[in-house]
């Protein structure tokens, strides 16, 4: 036996201490990435249950959100089972005075940690530790509450705290899936700001409503998310470059795919202006008298098109020249007659437009009045001197021509040296305009848009009035010949019958055409050229219009052979009691 037979310290590792102590297999480790659900919240909506049911194998869900989810999908979300609505429980929680779920019969307050068991016969929550007692040990299987009887299989585990594979939010197949339903009413509710608003105070939600009522951002929202919509392209605005969408839409991602350039559209009002080649005349009928102005439309198109308008709106009716600076400049065309008013014909001041050959030299020179650079709208001036360090400051549209008298009257009327403000008012009572570019200028471009149509349209007309075959002159066989086509004159003339005499002459029968050589003047019968194996003569009715052909016909025209399979359209025919040859 030996010594030490019964102590352990061996020579060697033995299994058991290999397993447990030093190194080998170790048990699986809990997951990472292991998500706890707490056992009173439902397996779907991952949120608290309201009204809790429970499958057969003890997963908890709130009935609101099973019920959805077995109509359309119908199967288990946590494990992507089948799953049926009538195999569900109804369970019946207890709660203290606290709000806190509990059991009935021991009055534990239940935990993550608690082992909780439900009765499937009444659906009766309890603590494990009830039922052991009083159910399993004693083997009265009947509800602790309601004395209903149930069998051991009844008994379903709710939460086992020794096995948490069941509350595992990143196993639950829905949460793998990334599959939902959406209640109708809770997804209209979710698109009204307020929904995710939990608590607010009186004042917020009086603020809230004032803000509403005036609140336009979805529609500003949708008008910049909205995508624009093409302009029409013709001959006269397309541009020489193209909207550049193809190379955008190849490096950006938020925009639709384009594979077809396209020429960007020049601003309708420069097509317009491209047709402006007159000067306009306008005349300012004033308290002291008229002002005749030429205006410069062919070089600044744009400013004076928004006086012409303006004038012919009557806008300036009425008006004072506010601002009077002898030898200096006399400003008017500000309604409110402050100096601070006026507004453009679009609504919205317009850009500057300096020409290099227009400067404030000499007296009675036109010219835009502005608070910066490119803020034109309705006011102007017109100077008394030269004035040459105004150029490229404000727009030059025109000059006086004709009303310098009225002029220097405006200029001797007295102003207050503070404001420059004349004492006297001057007032503009109308405006005539007597020579109007744009006018013509849509015309043209009208007319032009017009017979660019047209010449566009022409081709398809043309394919469409174009006959689709052949023409037709009449009815029936041979009717796409004409009778008056080269065919038709040369059998007219040359016409050969086919026959199997190899004579060379066919026989004068009664009633029967012979063949025609040469023309009629040279007498019928003569000799001919025929085809083998043709039948003898063909027998033709009185006044007939139409041969058919039995055969291939060989028939000689001026040294030519010719060949002919079809039905050959001759002129009218004479009776065969008219026809030469016959009898003899």
């Amino acid at each position: 036996m030996g010594k030490r037979q019964h102590q352990k310290d061996k020579m060697y590792i033995t299994c058991a201490e290999y397993t447990h102590f030093y190194g080998g297999k170790k048990p699986d480790l809990p997951q990472a990435n292991f998500r706890r659900l707490p056992f009173d919240h439902c397996s779907l909506s991952l949120q608290p249950f309201e009204y809790p049911v429970c499958t057969p194998d003890g997963v908890v869900f709130d009935l609101l959100n099973i019920v959805p989810w077995i109509k359309k999908y119908g199967t288990n979300p946590s494990s992507g089972e089948k799953l049926d609505a009538k195999s569900l429980i109804r369970l019946n929680f207890t709660k203290n005075s606290e709000g806190k779920y509990h059991c009935p019969v021991l009055f534990t307050v239940f935990t993550n940690n608690s082992h909780i068991v439900a009765i499937k016969a009444t659906g009766n929550v309890y603590a494990y530790e009830a039922v052991e007692q009083l159910n399993i040990k004693t083997k009265n299987f009947k509800d602790l509450l309601t004395d209903e009887p149930f069998s051991r299989q009844d008994i379903l585990t709710l939460q086992d705290p020794t096995n948490l594979d069941k509350f595992n939010v990143a196993n639950f197949y829905h949460v793998k899936n990334n599959l939902r339903v959406l209640d109708p009413d809770e997804e209209k509710a979710r698109q009204d700001p307020t929904y995710y608003l939990k608590n607010t105070n009186a004042e917020t939600r009086e603020t809230l409503r004032e803000l509403y009522k005036d609140f336009k951002g979805d529609e500003i929202l949708a008008a910049t998310m909205r995508a624009p919509e093409k302009k029409k392209v013709d001959k006269l605005n397309a541009a020489h470059y193209s909207t550049g969408k193809v190379s955008a839409s190849f490096t950006s991602t938020a925009m639709v795919p384009e594979t077809t350039h396209e020429a960007a559209a020049i601003d309708d009002d420069v097509v317009r202006y491209r047709f402006v080649k007159k000067k306009g005349y306008v005349r300012l009928h004033t308290n002291k008298g008229d002002l005749n102005l030429e205006l410069h439309c062919d070089m600044t198109p744009k400013t004076c098109e928004n006086f012409i308008k303006l004038c012919k709106k009557n806008y300036y009716d009425g008006t004072i020249f506010h601002r009077s600076i002898r030898n200096f400049v006399i400003q008017g065309g500000d309604p409110t007659g402050t100096g601070t008013g006026g507004e453009s014909y679009w609504g919205k001041p317009f850009r500057d437009e300096f020409r290099p050959n227009l400067s404030h030299t000499g007296r009675g020179i036109l010219s835009m009045a502005n608070s910066g650079p490119s803020s034109n709208t309705s006011q102007f001036f017109i100077t008394f001197r030269s004035c040459a360090y105004l150029d490229k400051k404000h727009t030059i549209f025109g000059r006086v021509v004709g009303g310098f008298d009225t002029l220097t009257a405006l200029e001797n009327v007295e102003s207050d040296p503070k404001t420059d403000r004349p004492k006297e008012d001057i007032r503009i009572e109308s405006a005539t305009v007597f020579v109007d570019p744009y006018e013509e200028a849509d015309a043209q471009v009208a007319e032009e848009r017009e017979k660019t149509r047209v010449e566009e349209e022409a081709p398809k007309v043309k394919a469409i009035a174009a006959p689709s075959g052949p023409r037709v002159y009449r009815q029936g066989v041979g009717r796409y010949i004409s009778p008056e086509s080269r065919e038709c004159r040369l059998l007219h003339s040359h016409l050969l019958l086919p026959t199997q005499h190899r004579s060379g002459f066919l026989p004068q029968a009664p009633g029967v055409w012979g063949g025609v050589g040469g023309r009629p003047e040279n007498g019928w019968g003569s000799k001919m050229k025929h085809s083998k194996g043709a039948p003898d003569v063909w027998r033709l009715p009185e006044s007939s219009k139409l041969i058919h052909k039995l055969s291939p016909v060989t028939f000689l025209t001026r040294g030519w052979w010719r060949t002919r399979a079809q039905p050959f359209l001759v002129p009218e025919t004479p009776p065969l009691s008219q026809a030469p040859g016959q009898g003899g």
